[in-house]
């Protein structure tokens, strides 16, 4: 089978690469098993560290997603499998709401309008966001069935592409799968233009011994999850028997909710084991960034991917243990 990654070039997309490639099948339109003969990564820009060690397992495509023909020309197989992946991320989208709009709306028609595959039905994961949810009548706990009201841009475009996702799976055009995400930690390298960048940074930057600089208060509370289990949850929602699956495609994928004290305490503790002196932590309120953060949901309910077998962190002193095992003893 073929299998095409959207979003390669960035972190989360990369790793699923990486993980399909040590798997080297994956359960398609078959139901069964199928080896994946055919990797390809497509991204605006994927850079050589992104390339290292995949040389020999996949092809790379650079390119616009908002460029139909080269979108479609990914998809040639009827035995064929796309996670979509790429985006313009929360803050950037509000910025740029004529960007935001072209790639990830725009992009993601052209993505689901190419997989209407003929004599087939491809699995389509698609990576959404919680940030789907928000407005002030937004419950302490949002699940499946709450009402999205998306505060920003981004939300927006997650939920309308969510809608896309249910359609063309009720019409019979694919078999679609949305994973709506929460806010994934710890990824490496340098910030970007999430608003929810500081999640990371704020274990990444002081195991550096770099500081760091929060834009948010400590008492913050945000639903995360690990990147190992989050690229786990994508390749077992794909696995998902359409059988098990509702009418509704969306799935809250699992997280647990942290404050920003309780992530720097589990940071402290687990360098105190390893022996590293960490960089500092300073405050350094960003108004726009904690106005956005605000808007999404503290905690969420993921019971419908949990009956899936959608995986869970055990604590965020794991994930950073795994942090510095993929990424710092190297």
């Amino acid at each position: 089978m073929k299998v095409v990654i959207t979003g390669g070039g960035g972190f989360l997309g990369n790793q699923l690469a990486r993980k399909l490639v040590e798997r080297g099948s994956l359960c398609g339109i078959s139901g069964q098993a199928e080896t994946i003969d055919e990797l390809v990564l497509f991204d605006q820009m994927i850079a050589p560290q992104a390339r290292k060690g995949l040389e020999e397992s996949a092809s790379f495509v650079e390119g616009d997603i908002a460029d139909r023909e080269l979108i479609f020309s990914l998809v040639d197989r009827d035995d064929l499998s796309l996670f979509h992946l790429a985006s313009v991320v929360s803050g950037e989208g509000e910025q740029n709401f004529d960007l935001a709009m072209q790639v990830n709306l725009k992009g993601g028609r052209n993505v689901f309008e190419a997989c209407r595959v003929p004599n087939s039905q491809p699995r389509v994961v698609f990576a959404s966001s919680v940030a789907v949810f928000g407005g002030r009548a937004m419950p302490s706990v949002v699940g499946d069935t709450t009402k999205p009201a998306p505060q920003t841009t981004y939300g927006v475009s997650k939920f309308m592409c969510e809608l896309m996702i249910n359609d063309y799976t009720r019409k019979g055009f694919f078999d679609g799968r949305a994973a709506r995400l929460p806010t994934i930690f710890i990824r490496p390298g340098k910030p970007n233009a999430a608003a929810s960048s500081f999640a990371s940074g704020v274990f990444r930057e002081p195991l550096n011994g770099v500081p760091c600089d929060l834009p948010v208060l400590r008492e913050q509370q945000m639903p995360l999850l690990g990147y190992r289990n989050a690229v786990e949850c994508f390749i077992r929602l794909h696995e998902a028997d359409p059988a098990q699956l509702s009418d509704d495609r969306a799935y809250n994928l699992p997280s647990t909710t942290y404050s920003l004290h309780e992530m720097i305490a589990a940071l402290e503790r687990v360098a105190a084991k390893h022996g590293i002196t960490l960089g500092p932590i300073n405050d350094a309120p960003d108004p726009m960034i904690q106005k956005i953060v605000a808007t999404w949901p503290t905690t969420t309910d993921s019971s419908r991917g949990l009956a899936l077998g959608l995986p869970n962190d055990v604590s965020p002193d794991q994930v950073v243990e795994d942090y510095i095992a993929d990424f710092l003893k190297q």
